[in-house]
């Protein structure tokens, strides 16, 4: 039977760079939120896999074995048709093709199909906190996961329309053996109160990935710039970066206020989870 998936985007309100493996992976230590805007996805079943993307922001997205999405649903041995409507900019820092793959992981299961322990991570390191949707605290390669229980954040996401390839970006950390976060998150009551204790932590791929890209550097510029602005970074590897606000109403208005700025700029007001 035909499933459906939805795959949010993947917001890195913290990305710690804590170490490095023999095997080249990085260690994390991240706090993740999701948005509600995101790809979706349309599983057919079939004789042969493929996959279709469309979408606003299919440019680029790669259909052939490099698409994560694909990957996922060749990994359980599933075949049919994989439409994606694909509405978050890729190579973002929103996780996107992990989000992808997330989902159709999800679909599948739903449909009975069983996911070995282990291949969400295989897939990448972003998968396993995708596939929960939840807030976490993702940690290690991202095999580390923890629910994490925040407020509603609004926020405002903008992409400036650079791709900044994430090897680039962590080839250009300066050191890899960064603090992480503290211990215990804190219960936060209100988006003020998250923001306060965000604005200790960090992103340590910001500085390496305005070097590749400095348009990241005056996206930040302009969110700082924006009326009740609480915070303001860069998720992931860039280079979508994200403002906290304290209500919806300041998050549309920021989102007014940098779209009539930069029209070629992705834009959107949302809420975290």
């Amino acid at each position: 039977m035909t499933a459906e998936a939805f795959a949010p985007a993947k917001i890195n309100l913290t990305l710690h760079v804590t170490g490095q493996r023999a095997d080249g992976y990085h260690l994390l230590d991240s706090l993740v939120a999701f948005a509600d805007i995101g790809d979706r996805l349309l599983l057919t079943p079939g004789a042969d896999l493929s996959l279709e993307v469309t979408g606003t922001c299919s440019d680029g997205v790669p259909t052939d074995a490099r698409n994560l999405a694909r990957r996922a649903a060749e990994a359980l041995g599933w075949t049919g048709h994989i439409a994606l409507d694909k509405v978050l900019p890729h190579g973002a820092g929103l996780g996107g093709g992990s989000a992808d793959a997330a989902a159709v992981l999800r679909a599948l299961e739903a449909c009975g199909i069983s996911v070995p322990e282990g291949l969400p991570v295989s897939l990448g390191a972003d998968v396993p906190v995708c596939r929960l949707v939840r807030a976490a605290r993702m940690q290690g390669i991202g095999e580390r996961i923890a629910p994490v229980g925040l407020p509603a954040l609004p926020a405002l996401l903008v992409n400036p329309g650079a791709h900044v390839p994430t090897g680039s970006v962590f080839s250009a950390l300066a050191r890899r053996d960064n603090p992480g976060m503290p211990a215990q998150i804190p219960d936060f009551e209100a988006p003020p109160d998250c923001a306060d204790w965000l604005k200790d932590q960090r992103n340590d791929l910001e500085v390496p990935a305005i070097g590749i890209a400095p348009v990241i550097d005056r996206a930040l510029a302009d969110l700082r710039r924006t009326s009740e602005v609480l915070i303001a970074r860069m998720s992931g590897s860039g280079s979508t970066c994200f403002a906290l606000y304290p209500t919806m109403k300041a998050a549309h208005a920021a989102a007014y206020e940098i779209g009539a700025e930069h029209p070629d700029w992705w834009c959107y007001a949302t809420e975290l989870r």
